[in-house]
């Protein structure tokens, strides 16, 4: 029996943190990795992470510095409890299995899973079974085979990965896919950033960003808006430091204030250890839930405004004639934007906008930084391309200094993408994958993660094949998720540790466990290494380094050249045996077929790789007119009924995705409890509660059902009046499947109406 415990929450609360990391994230970060496994193992692992020939980090997808200008230790308190996480001694093996029913473990928490150590052996649950019980691989993928070529059509199978796999891996999962005959690729960005992508597509012509590193250290004036760099991504930290050491300014847009950006301690500096640090955000504009897109508005208002009152000094006019298009259009429409609204969307005062526009006016370099609180809102879409428009007006997009970066959350998302994992991958990319592989990809697009859960909920799917990630609690609606789950013939993990998707099972279930990050991958060929792309475009090597968890572990690219095989045989005749030998060979394939990694071997192998190009920066817009589009946008706002909060979902900063590592959130002041819902004081005395009452969350939405996250402890919190805030994935029941955002049909887990409801039993804590 394990002797980790089930925890159970236990609030106390301690005032919010005015700063973030400092000494104390260091001691914090050494203590879980201690915890973990030996000290020689900690040291080897922390020496080695975001290093030029470590391996990439798998926290967060903020880039490195340049080789030589990185610190001895490159990553952050997250970062290094990430990887003792995966580096962790604790071993799931066989007598585990046998020891706990699927019943048993599907009872436990998403910590204690987690905690139970590494997968060592693939395991299966047969058909009627109530346990796992271990199982070859070579019987692994016969069963997985044999499932695939009796499917009456390829689209039945969902494909799904989240940003943990590597460029490698990604490319010859959509290869497979797509050999095997369908565009079923669903991926985490489509629960996270797939409004960035739509937004940037439309109007720019490619959906990432535009910024590097450096870019942001010379930055006039930086807007970071609905993120949360202090415990999602601390190294974008280190770059704010700079950018206002080198006398730019930053602008914080968020319902909650977060500690690292009103003041950040850098650890491994004197300032941030002896001194008071450096204050991050020059202004904080504390927002109402979705109202970024009236803010917007309102401040291309004020520029239209300041350029009728001195013509030809605020607007870039050049630029707008040679580099865009609709202009006029969207000026004529921004016009009619009207006060009153802006100032009930945003709960902002008119004065405060208007300084955020002085120091607009003030600033020739200017970048707009966000995350998912404006990506997971219905008008996500929307409201990125009227920061778009914020930009285009002067110019600043494309130029040093300035333009878009949605910040990414997991290492390799982008890259995912890169390398082909979407269902809408446009048709030049796949006439380039079917000629250098003579076959023909299919055309139709696929089902993203919403429609696959729709789709394997009305029996449209039956085979679900999980790569990295937790599939089950990243996605909304969890009761109809997991039903939906439940419903398929056949459930497959490939996965490093044990998660809440291995207990939500298909009529047959395989977990299949695979190498880590931080694991040295040998293959016929010789010792590997795979690559990774970050959030600025960036590409470059990483080596895992120590040794495996267990001689039965395969890596990702093995797993899947090997189910390939077995599926499809010699038709298309694919090397997957020449692949899962040597990775080169698969870089050798990925430059031939995706432009910008041409001489993709010799490049990554330099220290720090290579950046792939990005046309916006070289002036050339890849949208039907050839230009940068100017878009006009409706203006709307996210209205809760009288006695209703819209509540946003978030992680706590002792948490990484989907699994807490503590059941802390300590910058927020919670201590030893999860099941909490800050609420803004003046927001509890209206309904009627009081500071740590205990309360059903009670999700209310068109449909006309109600879903319930029961048994919540209130507290008093200074989140945006008529906002609210809960820890996922414990709230994703509430998220409705069929609440997503217009265009892109992310889901909508930062605009969620709900009521507080006394829960009956409630013994005050």
């Amino acid at each position: 029996m394990s002797g980790i415990e089930d925890p159970v929450d236990d609030l106390k609360v301690t005032p919010p943190k005015t700063w973030a990391t400092g000494v104390p994230a260091v001691t914090h970060a050494l203590e879980y990795a201690l915890g973990q496994t030996s000290v020689r193992r900690t040291a080897l692992t922390l020496l080695n992470i975001n290093q030029a020939k470590g391996f990439d980090c798998p926290g967060c997808a903020w880039p490195e510095p340049a080789p030589g200008k990185r610190h001895m230790n490159e990553y952050c308190e997250n970062g290094g409890k990430h990887i003792a996480d995966e580096a962790t001694s604790r071993r799931v093996t066989a007598d585990f299995f046998r020891e706990h029913s699927i019943a048993e473990l599907d009872t436990k928490s998403d910590y204690w899973l987690n905690q139970q150590g590494r997968l060592t052996e693939p395991m299966v649950k047969r058909p009627g079974a109530t346990h796992y019980e271990p199982i070859g691989w070579d019987e692994a993928f016969g069963i997985l085979a044999g499932e695939l070529r009796s499917l009456a059509s390829p689209d039945e199978a969902l494909f799904y990965t989240s940003g943990r796999l590597n460029n490698e891996a990604a490319f010859l999962l959509q290869l497979f896919a797509r050999a095997y005959g369908t565009n079923n690729l669903p991926d985490c960005s489509n629960m996270c950033h797939e409004s960035s992508g739509s937004a940037l597509g439309e109007t720019l012509g490619i959906g990432k960003g535009s910024v590097s590193l450096d870019d942001i250290h010379e930055a006039d004036l930086i807007f970071v808006v609905g993120q949360n760099p202090g415990t999602n991504h601390p190294r974008m930290l280190s770059a704010l430091e700079e950018t206002k050491r080198n006398g730019g300014q930053v602008v914080a847009v968020n319902t909650l204030p977060e500690a690292g950006l009103m003041r950040f301690k850098h650890p491994q500096k004197a300032r941030g250890v002896i001194g008071r640090g450096t204050e991050i955000a020059d202004q904080f504009l504390h927002i109402r839930a979705g109202g970024d897109l009236a803010l917007f508005q309102a401040l291309n208002l004020l520029l239209l405004q300041a350029e009728d009152e001195a013509p030809g000094t605020v607007l870039d006019h050049d630029f707008i004639a040679s580099d865009t298009t609709g202009f006029e259009a969207f000026a004529e429409h921004a016009r009619k934007t009207r006060w009153e609204d802006v100032l009930e969307a945003t709960g902002l005062t008119r004065e405060e906008i208007e300084e955020v526009h002085r120091r607009v006016l003030a600033s020739r370099k200017v970048i707009v930084c966000w995350a998912m609180g404006l990506t997971q809102q219905k008008h996500g879409v929307p409201s990125i391309r009227e920061i778009v428009n914020f930009l285009l007006m002067r110019g600043s997009i494309g130029r040093p200094g300035a333009g878009v970066c949605p910040v990414r959350g997991h290492s390799n998302v982008q890259g995912d993408r890169t390398m082909g994992v979407w269902e809408r991958m446009p048709q030049e990319f796949l006439d380039a994958l079917g000629r250098e592989f003579s076959f023909t990809p299919p055309a139709h697009h696929g089902l993203d993660a919403v429609d696959s859960i729709r789709a394997m909920r009305d029996g449209r799917a039956s085979f679900f094949l999980g790569v990295a990630g937790n599939f089950v609690r990243a996605t909304p609606d969890s009761e109809v998720t997991e039903a939906a789950l439940r419903r398929c013939r056949l459930t497959a993990q490939i996965s490093t540790k044990l998660n809440r998707s291995h207990t939500v099972c298909g009529e047959t279930a395989l977990i299949l466990p695979t190498l880590g990050r931080s694991d040295r991958d040998v293959q016929e060929g010789g010792l590997q290494f795979y690559t990774v792309e970050d959030s600025m475009s960036e590409v470059h090597a990483s080596r895992g380094r120590l040794a495996p968890a267990s001689p039965h572990l395969l890596s990702e690219v093995a797993i899947i050249s090997r189910l390939a095989r077995r599926t499809l045989g010699d038709e298309p005749a694919i090397p997957w045996e020449e692949f899962e030998r040597d990775y080169g060979t698969i870089r050798d394939r990925i430059s031939r077929v995706i432009p910008g990694f041409e001489e993709f071997n010799t490049r990554v192998d330099r220290p720090g790789g290579f950046t792939l190009p990005n046309p916006v920066n070289e002036g050339v817009y890849p949208t039907p007119s050839g230009k940068a589009v100017f878009t006009r946008n409706e203006f709307t706002m996210l209205r809760a009924p009288e006695g209703h909060l819209i509540l946003q979902t978030l992680r706590s900063h002792d948490q990484w995705n989907t699994i807490p590592y503590a059941m802390n959130d300590r910058y927020r002041g919670i201590h030893n409890a999860r099941r909490v819902v800050l609420v803004n004081p003046a927001d509890l005395a209206a309904l009627g509660l009081a500071d740590r009452d205990l309360v059903d969350l009670v999700g209310v939405w068109e449909d006309g059902r109600e879903r319930r996250a029961p048994a919540f402890r209130v507290v008093s919190y200074p989140t945006s009046p008529g906002s609210a805030a809960a820890y996922y994935p414990e709230t994703n029941v509430l998220v409705p499947l069929d609440s997503v955002a217009d265009i892109s049909n992310c889901p909508t887990s930062k605009g969620v109406v709900v009521r507080l409801e006394p829960t009956a039993a409630d013994g005050r804590g």
